[in-house]
This record gives structure tokens, C-alpha cells and sequence, in this order.
């Protein structure tokens, strides 16, 4: 018995725990941006940063961040496909469904009404846009849903969106990733980075507000 236990000790100081991290770290990575599209309450924009920081202090690092960029856009456009699936299925039906109401609850009148838009003037291209801005996706969403837009005309604007978005804010991660030589202080740099660029846009429209009020 002995023996065995002492061969299990090597054979398990033998494993690199790099290969440990990695093995369940991306199929982590993989669910919790898949049900972060699903149920926009999970900051997947901080998720996919932190893990691009975390590959980038690996011995294999182009390897990983090419990974990471690879499963957090797989997972960002099975989300999107399932979310929009499943709001489809509500449009269709009667009665409507849970998932469609959680859209249009998501999705403000003034809103909707902008992505109704520029759904009609720039078609699924709009889509990617929509990904980048936080808080645009929903809407632009539920336009497409009411436009009775099929999911593989759907999924052609997705795609891209999914891998801008996961570029983006891989970037982000590879630019706090850099700035610190612990992986924990530019996974906090990342973070508060993505935190600042998804505040951006809601911070411009409230300036906007406040100027239109004031000059009215």
C-alpha cells in the first residue's frame, strides 16, 4: 500500500499545473460565458479579460490566449444562438414564453426603437455593434425577434459579433496583463478596465441627457 501511495505522490507531482488549470479553466471559461448570454447578469466582458491575463503568465502563452480567445467566442455565439432560439419560440407562440419577456423587460422602449432602426438601414451588420456596447445586444436582439428574422440570418451577424467582442476584450486583458508582472494585479487592472469601458456608454447618455435638459 505504501508503495502505491508513492508512486500515485509522483505520478501526481509529475502533472504540471499549468495542464491542471487549463483543464478546468476553459470548460469554466466555456459555461460561464454560455450562461452569461443567456442571462445578462454575468460580467463575461470581466471573465473573458481576467482569463486573458491569466494566459498571458503561462509558459505557453500565445497557445492559451489562442484558446481563450476560442472558447469565449464559441461559447459568446452558442449564447447568443440559444437566447435568440429560445426568444424565437416565444414570438411564436400564443402565449409567449419567460425568455421573451426577459428581453423585453431587458430592453427600454427608446432603445428597442433605435436598434429597430438600424436593423432596417444596416441589417445584421448591426449585430456587431451591438455586441461591443454594453447593454446594446438585448435590444438589438429583440428587433431582430420582432423583425421575424430567421436564426441562420441571425447567426451570420453573430458570428462576428461573438469573435469582435472576444477581441476586444482579450485586448483589454493583454493591456492590463502588461502593465504588471503579477497575475493578479493585472487581473485587477483588467477588471477595472472593463469595468470603465462598460460604464462609458451609459455615462455618455446620461451627459447627453443632462445637456438636452438643460438647453431645453
Amino acid at each position: 500500500m505504501g508503495a502505491v501511495l508513492g508512486e500515485l505522490g509522483e505520478l501526481a507531482r509529475g502533472v504540471p499545473s499549468e495542464s491542471t488549470q487549463q483543464a478546468v479553466g476553459y470548460p469554466s471559461l466555456f459555461l460561464l460565458i454560455y450562461f452569461g448570454a443567456l442571462v445578462p447578469v454575468v460580467p463575461t466582458g470581466v471573465i473573458v479579460s481576467s482569463a486573458s491575463v491569466v494566459a498571458l503568465h503561462q509558459q505557453v502563452a500565445p497557445f492559451s490566449l489562442v484558446v481563450v480567445f476560442g472558447v469565449a467566442s464559441g461559447a459568446a455565439f452558442l449564447g447568443d444562438l440559444t437566447l435568440y432560439w429560445l426568444g424565437g419560440r416565444g414570438v411564436r407562440s400564443r402565449n409567449g414564453s419567460r425568455w421573451l419577456s426577459r428581453l423585453t423587460d431587458r430592453a427600454a422602449p427608446e432603445r428597442l426603437a433605435q436598434a429597430q432602426d438600424r436593423l432596417a438601414e444596416h441589417g445584421v451588420t448591426v449585430l456587431v455593434l451591438s455586441r461591443l456596447i454594453p447593454g446594446g445586444r438585448i435590444p438589438v436582439m429583440l428587433a431582430c425577434l420582432l423583425a421575424g428574422m430567421p436564426t441562420r440570418r441571425f447567426a451570420h451577424g453573430a458570428g462576428p459579433a461573438a469573435l469582435a467582442w472576444a477581441a476586444t476584450y482579450q485586448l483589454i486583458g493583454l493591456l492590463g496583463g502588461a502593465l504588471f508582472a503579477k497575475p493578479w494585479e493585472g487581473v485587477l487592472a483588467a477588471v477595472v478596465l472593463t469595468l470603465l469601458v462598460a460604464a462609458t456608454p451609459a455615462l455618455w447618455r446620461r451627459l447627453r441627457r443632462a445637456g438636452g435638459e438643460a438647453a431645453g
